[in-house]
């Protein structure tokens, strides 16, 4: 009947005929295509997976702030505003199984080297989204009001995808119980520290997405070093830890002249590096651009030893003649110095890609007071960002190699 209102469920019909074509077709449309459906298969209804591929679609081409709102503004104004926000704060479908089908699918066509965990700052102006408080973050070096979170990402040398994500919840919310009533928080939320949110997200992806054992790289210069060590060794997974200069060490390799002594990881590098470059300063390195000395040290948590029994590597990375610019704890014993700086370098492929590709797909666009909603937004992020990668060179050739 001419004139009559649209019902919620045929909003996002047909969406693909319903906004205008561009002239060339664009560059993801065939990722979204192939990967959409798979993805959000555990869907239960049709409307939620079409609304998803729609929600995605929004992330990826609406300009500017990736809202619900312009997202709306491609399929039908306030209509499908108000049936994205529902689908997005208060819908029934569950984020996990679609993270897990996502990281099955970037694992099977594009092989990361490893998992980077990495924390992301979504600094907010009011005191209503889900998580928000004034908090100090090392990296800006200064108090924002933020929330905080921590991604799990997939990565190799030329690429980085999100696989799995976590919220970090100060105390102040849990202990509110009419805020947690307002953002929905799950009564099995509990305090934690950064350090703490960071192994328990990669630990949810290890428990639910079912992927191969690669290693794991983690900031942890905030965390309880041994805390974090002794719960990925839990999980038999091998680890490349940044740490503090102060973080204290026992020196385990035969020809250190202090052998057996506890000294921080700033101490060890600064006596290793004049044993190995007698006569020359930090600033005068040698001609690698960017050298790699490594110490075999051991790590101990109230008097007890931790990890492994043939201990661990310290690590001194020098860069732009800083010595040490970075500092890396690792049980991967027997990898090479020039492995080792390929995987320390993955970090830095994560915080390129965090700025290039998941900022540009609305990864802190999320506006809402939901802690479901947070989360929902996020899963769809990382689709959008997955999209971005395989639609992009050289990841294209990748899209076809689904079985």
């Amino acid at each position: 009947m001419t004139g009559a209102t649209p019902q919620r469920g045929d909003l996002f019909e047909n969406v693909t005929e319903r906004v205008a074509p561009t002239p060339r077709p664009r560059a993801h449309d065939a990722a979204l295509l192939e990967v959409g459906p798979r993805i959000f298969s555990s869907m239960p209804r049709r409307d939620q997976r079409t609304k998803a591929m729609c929600y995605v679609r929004g992330l990826l081409e609406v300009q500017g702030r990736k809202s619900i709102r312009n997202i709306a503004t491609l399929f039908g104004g306030d209509a499908a505003e108000q049936s994205l926000h529902h689908f997005i704060t208060s819908s029934t479908w569950d984020w996990a199984p679609v993270r897990r089908a996502l990281a099955q699918h970037v694992e099977h066509v594009a092989r990361p080297q490893a998992y980077v965990v990495n924390p992301l700052t979504i600094p907010k102006a009011g005191d209503t989204s889900v998580g928000v408080e004034r908090r100090f973050v090392p990296a800006l070096g200064q108090v924002v009001n933020a929330q905080q979170a921590v991604g799990v990402w997939a990565a190799a040398p030329d690429w980085s995808s999100p696989l799995n994500w976590r919220l970090l919840l100060p105390q102040k919310w849990l202990a509110d119980r009419k805020r947690r009533r307002q953002a929905a928080i799950p009564e099995s939320a509990v305090p934690e520290s950064l350090g703490q949110c960071s192994v328990k997200a990669y630990l949810e992806m290890v428990k639910w997405y079912r992927l191969p054992i690669r290693p794991v790289v983690m900031d942890a210069r905030e965390a309880d070093v041994a805390a974090v060590v002794q719960r990925l060794r839990a999980v038999d997974t091998p680890m490349l830890l940044r740490v503090d200069g102060g973080l204290r060490l026992t020196v385990e390799e035969a020809a250190f002249p202090r052998r057996g002594a506890s000294m921080t990881a700033q101490q060890i590098m600064s006596m290793v590096w004049h044993l190995r470059h007698p006569g020359r300063g930090p600033g005068e390195l040698p001609g690698a651009a960017c050298p790699v000395v490594a110490v075999q040290t051991a790590l101990s948590a109230d008097g007890r030893r931790v990890g492994p029994a043939e201990g661990m590597q310290l690590i001194g990375v020098a860069e732009r003649g800083h010595w040490p610019a970075e500092l890396w704890l690792t049980d991967l014993n027997t990898t090479g110095a020039g492995e080792l700086l390929r995987l320390v370098r993955l970090a830095r492929r994560v915080e390129r890609d965090l700025s290039e590709v998941a900022d540009q797909v609305g990864i802190r666009d999320f506006s809402g007071r939901s802690y479901a909603g947070w989360h929902r937004h996020a899963t769809l992020a990382s689709a959008a960002h997955a999209v971005a990668v395989l639609s992009g060179a050289p990841h294209r050739s990748l899209l076809h190699a689904v079985i």
